[in-house]
């Protein structure tokens, strides 16, 4: 049972990291790419977009850092997950 745990916490600490990979490429390459025009920019929205839509939508419906330059659910979602990803190393 030990075993099935470890490796289920490895695979999950890997997803993490892929995730916060894709998510800072995605933040780059908006500076690059804004309209996403690109595969990669694509690609890069359709996979990490799901986990930052739930935020997205809250911050939307309480009008929470409305007119705000910078992509608040954004970066809340991307420290979230580096939270989540602590936690779980610790565990």
């Amino acid at each position: 049972m030990d075993i099935a745990i470890y490796v289920l916490k490895v695979f999950v600490i890997c997803l993490l990291d892929v995730l916060h990979l894709a998510m800072l490429v995605r933040a780059l390459l908006s500076w690059i790419d804004p309209m996403q025009e690109w595969k990669i920019s694509s690609f890069l929205f359709m996979v990490t977009e799901p986990v930052i839509l739930p935020l997205r939508r809250l911050f939307e419906r309480k009008r929470w850092f409305e007119g705000m330059p910078l992509d608040m659910p954004f970066m809340i979602t991307f420290l979230l997950l580096i939270i989540i990803g602590s936690v779980i190393q610790i565990l």
